[in-house]
């Protein structure tokens, strides 16, 4: 009896994950991104042991020895919650690892949203496969919407797992591999549910000004300056962006639709496309304007640019009231959004800001 009730219940969830997988695109979804992380986490190595490895070319040994230093100065020095983050390395099949989807109203700059387990609602979503991806892509753009998909090399669990350092991150250069390894460790230090652009602006902020600080401890001005100069870039950048929507927001209040709305919107994008090739451009230190304007804006391109420079004169802020501190702004950053609720709203409550 007992055993024939087993078999029953196994039947039972078997039938009911199938009708699950064909009924439910959310299922699909997170059972292939389970899928990705599990061969993700199959595939790793300890770093020590890959640097140790004579067959490693000395070029990937060099960017591995690197994580670990800046690895251990993130725990060290900026007491950031590393734990075994970044400690292994996993070669990816690919050059693109994930694809992540933004999209956004025609006609507003309103983003569509995603709700998921533990990160909350965010406003993109991740693809490990490119045909999905255009799918999904295309599906939105046929119910009106703007879309935008880019090319992401790095991710976190937000320490749910041993997060590997991914081959696709090995070929950044040096200013930029810290910042990546200081942003995703402090995604599972500090993560506010359902506050994307908060997460992302405040990951930015210290991994930029953490990978200042982590050169200038190894006595390399160079790399310390370039950091520096890489931050003032995103500050430029959120001014350009912060700029756009505004225009945006004001064409999209007179209330145009149908053709004079496309030609309004047109020539907007155009216009900021110029800037963006020209004035703004010849601005930026360490981005090639080029790359910024390869491909046309639209509303879920404004909104996907700003979810990483979103208020970044806040952080700023706080480093000034600290006197210069990293350790202390984060800290006290750490302290004031701990109690939940909006986290932008704890920031800005601080006396004369």
């Amino acid at each position: 009896m007992v055993k024939r009730v087993v078999t029953a219940l196994l039947a039972l969830v078997v039938v009911g994950g199938a009708v699950a997988w064909l009924a439910s695109r959310d299922v699909r979804y997170v059972a292939r991104a389970a899928v990705e992380e599990a061969l993700i986490l199959a595939r790793r190595r300890a770093i020590a042991k890959v640097v140790a490895d004579p067959a490693t070319d000395p070029a990937t040994r060099s960017k591995l020895e690197l994580v670990l230093t800046v690895r251990g100065f993130a725990a060290d020095s900026l007491r950031l919650a590393a734990g075994r983050t970044y400690t292994a390395y996993s070669r990816v099949r690919k050059d693109t690892l994930v694809l992540v989807l933004t999209a956004s109203r025609y006609d507003r700059l309103a983003e569509v949203s995603w709700k998921w387990p533990i990160v909350g609602r965010v406003p993109y979503e991740g693809f490990f496969d490119r045909a999905e991806a255009v799918e999904e892509a295309r599906r939105l753009e046929r119910s009106g919407m703007d879309t935008y998909l880019r090319v992401s090399n790095a991710f976190s669990t937000l320490g749910w797992f041993n997060d590997p350092l991914l081959s696709t991150i090995v070929r950044e250069d040096s200013v930029d591999l810290a910042a990546t390894v200081i942003h995703e460790i402090l995604h599972s230090t500090v993560w506010v549910p359902g506050s994307v652009p908060f997460n992302e602006s405040f990951a930015d902020f210290v991994g930029y000004r953490g990978a200042e600080a982590f050169f200038r401890s190894r006595n390399d001005p160079r790399n310390a300056q370039r950091a520096v100069a890489r931050w003032e870039d995103e500050i430029r950048l959120q001014h350009f962006y912060d700029s756009l929507a505004a225009r945006l927001e004001r064409l999209y209040a007179r209330g145009l639709a149908g053709p004079a709305l496309r030609e309004q919107r047109l020539l907007l994008f155009e216009a900021a496309q110029a800037e963006l090739a020209g004035p703004v451009g010849r601005t930026l230190q360490t981005i090639d304007p080029r790359w910024l304007v390869r491909r046309p804006l639209n509303n879920a391109v404004v909104i996907a640019q700003r979810l990483y420079r979103t208020r970044l004169d806040l952080f700023e802020g706080m480093l000034a009231e600290s006197h210069g501190d990293l350790v202390g702004a984060i800290a006290e950053v750490r302290r004031r959004v701990a109690s939940g609720g909006d986290p932008w709203a704890a920031l800005g409550a601080a006396p004369g800001r």
